[in-house]
């Protein structure tokens, strides 16, 4: 391993001392918690949070909520203090209808670690998948215990690194991959690339999905989605996401891929049971997004 590319715990099991604020000055409540020394110059950093300048994630707690911020104008993730395994937002729900087409997934790497709601979903409701989360910043990482990410061993690992650069090297093949990396404008503009999307269809199987959170501007999202047709030979399902025009988009790596929908429903009606989420809504949604023609056309192309 190197230093850029190590798996890691949260807090590499120290106590953490962080810089407590309170959260009025930003017209939030409860507690602003920022990774910086605990005696910091209060009215610097909330001038810094408030201006937008502040470069690091922080967090605000409000006893009942805490949030992941990169800064004020745009929640990244979310985690409800009583309730840590639900999914809060429509569009991690809507990433894990990923389990209709794959409902028993051996290996998930989730790129993206945010508040973790990812995670934490796929560790108690997928027991016996092997789940790899990939997160460039340490900053993220060190926020870990606030959003109570499972311990590491045998079935969780969190991996330090750049994700174009993990899957050029990863030779661990992935079931499922759910592609969550985010900086502060939207999704990561080093993912718009035919080169990354390659080297992610060499790590899944054969009957393997990529999951894609496409969120930002219109324009870049456009620009992914053509990267994507390009690459994957099979079929695209393209769903929007109420939240701010977020799309979500499933990638299938076998190109004869066609959902049996009546199988479909089926599944759904047996993980509800089995699952806190509305497979049943998820699955009826999925349908009526169907296949974009573009794919229709291709789904017996070479890929590039």
């Amino acid at each position: 391993m190197t230093t850029s590319d190590r798996t890691v715990a949260a807090t590499d099991g120290q106590p953490v001392n962080r810089c407590c604020l309170p959260a009025d000055s930003l017209f939030e409540e409860g507690t602003v918690r920022l990774n910086e020394p605990p005696d910091s110059d209060a009215e610097s950093l909330l001038a810094r949070l408030l201006a937008g300048a502040y470069d690091k994630p922080f967090v605000i707690d409000d006893g009942a909520v805490r949030r992941l911020y990169f800064d004020l104008a745009f929640v990244q993730s979310e985690m409800t203090i009583k309730r840590p395994y639900a999914l809060n937002f429509a569009y991690t729900r809507k990433m894990m209808a990923c389990l209709l087409f794959i409902p028993r997934p051996r290996h998930i790497v989730i790129v993206g670690l945010g508040g973790g709601s990812l995670i934490r979903f796929c560790h108690r409701h997928v027991a016996r998948a092997r789940i790899t989360a990939v997160e460039i910043d340490p900053q993220v990482i060190a926020f870990g215990d606030l959003f109570e990410l499972p311990r590491q061993d045998g079935r969780f690992a969190l991996v330090q690194a750049d994700a174009v650069e993990y899957f050029a090297r990863t030779r661990d093949r992935a079931d499922v991959v759910l592609l969550d990396g985010c900086d502060r404008n939207g999704i990561a503009p080093a993912f718009c690339d035919a080169g990354f999307y390659r080297n992610i269809r060499a790590c899944l199987k054969e009957r393997g999905v990529l999951v894609i959170n496409l969120v930002g501007p219109a324009a870049a999202c456009r620009s992914h989605l053509q990267v994507i047709r390009d690459v994957f030979a099979g079929p695209l399902i393209v769903q929007n996401v109420i939240e701010g025009g977020t799309k979500v988009a499933y990638a299938f790596n076998d190109p004869k891929f066609l959902p049996d929908w009546d199988g479909i429903e089926r599944l759904a009606r047996q993980l509800a049971k089995r699952h806190d989420l509305d497979f049943p809504a998820l699955a009826g949604k999925l349908q009526r997004s169907g296949l974009t023609r573009a794919t229709a056309r291709r789904c017996n192309r070479r890929p590039v």
